[in-house]
C-alpha cells in the first residue's frame, strides 16, 4: 500500500467531480505536514484556484470535505491558508505497517539483466605507503555510494585503479635495496604496506641530510642559499640513483622489475587486510603500469585523427578553449604520460571490459578542474559516458588536533586508527557496564563493531561536499548523532523482541487493521514509508548523509515513541502486537539503511 499514491488519486478524483479537472495522480504533489499543524500530508491548492474559480481557503475547504465524505483513508482535515493539511485515518496505517513488515528489504530494488551498468571507481592508493585518513574517507563514501546506487536498482561495479609506477615508487625501492638488509613482512613483523612506507620515509630522511650536506659545501664555496639548493639538488647522487632506476624499469630491466613485484605484492597484502578491516572491497581492479601506456597510445591515435596538437617541443595537448578552459598536457616532450593520460588508457579498458552506462569517480576537491577536463577528452575520444561522467568530489577530513596516531608525523594511519576506535569503544563499553555479561570475544567483537561504526557514520553524516573534521572521541558518545546511539537502538529493539519470544508472545502475520494506534505510532509508521524516497534521492544526489541523518531521525523518534509507551507491560495483548511489529520494521529499516553505509549492526550491546 503507498498512502501518498493512493491519496494522489482520490484527491485527482475529487478534482475532476467538483471542477472538471483532469489531473494524473502523478501530478499532484503532496508534501509532509508540518509539525506545528495537525495532518499527516498536506495538498497546497493554489495551481487549482483557476478551475475552482474560489479562494484559497473555500477551495481547500471543498476539496477537504469532499474527501472526508467519499473516500475513508482520509479521517480528517484543517485548512491553513492555501493549504490542506489531510489526517490519515488509522487503519490505513496499520495497513502500511502490514505492507513493510511483508516486504523484508523494503525500501530497496534489485537490478536485472538490463539494469543500467555504474561503475565506481575509489580508493586509488599509491604503493609507496599505507593507507591514511583520507584513504579512510575516500573508500568508505565509495562503498556507501556504490551500495546506494545498487539499492536503486541500478547493476554496480566497484573499481579501484592502483597507482603503482613513478619515481615515488622508486624512492622506497632504493631505500630498501641500500637500508633493507633483505627486509620483509615476515622477517619484521610489519604489514607490507607499512614496512614499504617506512623506507619511503627512510629515502626522504637520507635525500634530506644530502641536500643538507651538499647545500652547506656549495654555499662555503661562495654560492648563495637558493644558488646551494638548486645545485644540491641537482647534484643528489640519492635522486639520481631513483631516476635511473625509474629509466631501468621503463626499460623492462628484469632485476628492478622483480623487485617491484615483489615489494608491491607486500603492499597489495597489507592493504587487502586494511581494506577488510575497513569492510570496503572491489569487483575489479586497475593499475597504472598497465593502463598508462594504453592511455600513450590511444593519444598518438587521437593526434593522427586531428583531436589533438603536437607543439614545437614534440609535446601533445588537447586544446579546449573553444570551451572556455585552457590547453592540457597529453604527453610530455619526451613521450612520457601524465596523469591525464592514464586515466584516458583506463577509461579505454574499463570501456572494453564493461559496456559502462554511468561513471562516478569518487575523489578529492582538489580534482575538481582535472575531472571536468577528463569529461571532455573522454567525449571527445568517443566515449559514450565520457560527458555523463559523474565526479564524485568531496571535502577534505582533519582531526581536532591535527593527529591522533601517525607513522610519519604528518599522516593519520587507516590501520591505527580503526584500532584506536576499536580500543575507544570498549573502553566507553567498560566503563558504562554493557559488557558485564559478555564473554571476551563478544566484547572483542561488539567494540569492532561499534568502534568501526562510530568511525563510518561520522565520517558519513556530513554532506561529502564539505571539509570536516573527525573527533573521535565525539563518534563513540552513546548519545546524539553518532553511530553507537544507533547501534544501541537497534541492540535495544533485539532485546525488547527477544524477551517477547521468551515470554511466548507471538506475532501475527498481518495486524488486524482496528487496533487503535496513538498519532505518535502513526507518525513513525509514516516515518517508515519514507525510507525509499529517502534511498531514491540519496541515489538522485549521492549523498550517503541523506540515509544517515534519516536512520538518526528515525531512532530518535522510536526512543521518544519508546519513552512514552509500554511495550512488554502493555496489557492489550493487539496493542502490544503491533508495538512489537513496529520496533521489528523499525529494527528492519535500520538495519537496511545502515548497512548501506556499511555499517553493521551489533544484536547485543
Amino acid at each position: 500500500m503507498n498512502i501518498e499514491l493512493t491519496l494522489a488519486t482520490v484527491v485527482a478524483e475529487a478534482l475532476q467531480a467538483l471542477y472538471g479537472l483532469e489531473v494524473a495522480p502523478q501530478d499532484i504533489t503532496l508534501q509532509k505536514t508540518k509539525r506545528e499543524f495537525e495532518g499527516h500530508l498536506t495538498l497546497v491548492v493554489f495551481p487549482y484556484l483557476r478551475a475552482s474559480r474560489l479562494s484559497p481557503e473555500a477551495t481547500a475547504q471543498q476539496i477537504g470535505e469532499r474527501l472526508a465524505e467519499h473516500h475513508d483513508l482520509v479521517s480528517g482535515f484543517n485548512v491553513v491558508k492555501g493549504f490542506l493539511n489531510l489526517t490519515i485515518a488509522p487503519s490505513a496505517w496499520i495497513a502500511l505497517l502490514n505492507t513493510i513488515a511483508k516486504e523484508e528489504n523494503f525500501g530497496v530494488k534489485t537490478a536485472t539483466e538490463s539494469s543500467p551498468l555504474v561503475m565506481i571507481e575509489y580508493s586509488s592508493p599509491n604503493t609507496n605507503k599505507p593507507l591514511h585518513l583520507g584513504h579512510v574517507r575516500n573508500n568508505l563514501l565509495g562503498w556507501a555510494v556504490a551500495q546506494i546506487a545498487a539499492a536503486n536498482g541500478n547493476r554496480v561495479v566497484k573499481t579501484n585503479i592502483v597507482n603503482d609506477r613513478g619515481i615515488h615508487i622508486c624512492k622506497s625501492m632504493l631505500a630498501w635495496q641500500k637500508f633493507g638488509n633483505g627486509e620483509t613482512p615476515e622477517s619484521s613483523g610489519k604489514k607490507g604496506d607499512h614496512l614499504i612506507g617506512d623506507y619511503y620515509v627512510a629515502f626522504d630522511k637520507a635525500y634530506r641530510a644530502e641536500l643538507k650536506e651538499l647545500q652547506a659545501k656549495f654555499v662555503a664555496e661562495g654560492l648563495t642559499e637558493e644558488m646551494a639548493k638548486e645545485r644540491a639538488e641537482a647534484a643528489s647522487t640519492l635522486m639520481q640513483e631513483a631516476r635511473e632506476m625509474l629509466r631501468k624499469w621503463e626499460q623492462g630491466d628484469a632485476e628492478v622489475r622483480q623487485l617491484w613485484q615483489t615489494m608491491n605484492q607486500w603492499v597489495y597484502a597489507g592493504f587487502d587486510e586494511t581494506y577488510k578491516k575497513m569492510g570496503v572491497g572491489f569487483d575489479k581492479i586497475y593499475y597504472e603500469s598497465d593502463t598508462y601506456l594504453v592511455g600513450r597510445e590511444f593519444v598518438l591515435e587521437g593526434l593522427k585523427k586531428g583531436l589533438f596538437e603536437r607543439h614545437e617541443d614534440g609535446s601533445v595537448w588537447a586544446d579546449f578553449t573553444a570551451e572556455g578552459l585552457d590547453q592540457k598536457l597529453l604527453l610530455r616532450s619526451d613521450g612520457t604520460s601524465v596523469y591525464m593520460t592514464q586515466d584516458i588508457g583506463t577509461a579505454k579498458l574499463r570501456y572494453d571490459d564493461y559496456n559502462i552506462d554511468k561513471m562516478v569517480y569518487v575523489v578529492g576537491n582538489e580534482q575538481n578542474y582535472h575531472f571536468q577536463v577528463l569529461s571532455l577528452l573522454l567525449d571527445r575520444l568517443g566515449f559514450e559516458w565520457g560527458k555523463s561522467l559523474m565526479h564524485f568530489s568531496y571535502g577534505m577530513v582533519e582531526l581536532p588536533n591535527g593527529k591522533m596516531k601517525s607513522r610519519e608525523g604528518t599522516v593519520v594511519d587507516a590501520d591505527d586508527l580503526m584500532e584506536e576506535m576499536i580500543a575507544q569503544a570498549r573502553a566507553v563499553m567498560d566503563e558504562a557496564g554493557k559488557t558485564a555479561d559478555m564473554t571476551e570475544d563478544e566484547k572483542q567483537e561488539v567494540a569492532r563493531i561499534v568502534g568501526l561504526g562510530a568511525l563510518k557514520y561520522f565520517l558519513l553524516k556530513v554532506d561529502a561536499r564539505k571539509n570536516m573534521q573527525f573527533n573521535p572521541e565525539e563518534s563513540v558518545d552513546f548519545n546524539g548523532n553518532t553511530g553507537p546511539f544507533i547501534q544501541y537502538t537497534y541492540a535495544r529493539i533485539q532485546s525488547i523482541l527477544r524477551k517477547a519470544a521468551e515470554a511466548g508472545i507471538a506475532l501475527p502475520e498481518t495486524l488486524p487493521t482496528d487496533i487503535e494506534i496513538s498519532a505518535k505510532e502513526e507518525a513513525l509508521v509514516q516515518r517508515l514509508s519514507e525510507f525509499a524516497t529517502v534511498v531514491a534521492q540519496a541515489g538522485v544526489d549521492y549523498s550517503p548523509s541523506i540515509i544517515a541523518n534519516y536512520c538518526y531521525e528515525t531512532v530518535k523518534e522510536y526512543n521518544q515513541f519508546y519513552h512514552d509507551f509500554s511495550i512488554l507491560r502493555e496489557e492489550d495483548l493487539r496493542k502490544q502486537q503491533f508495538r512489537l511489529v513496529l520496533s521489528q520494521n523499525v529494527a528492519k529499516i535500520i538495519r537496511t539503511g545502515m548497512g548501506l553505509l556499511g555499517i553493521e549492526m551489533p544484536e547485543r550491546m
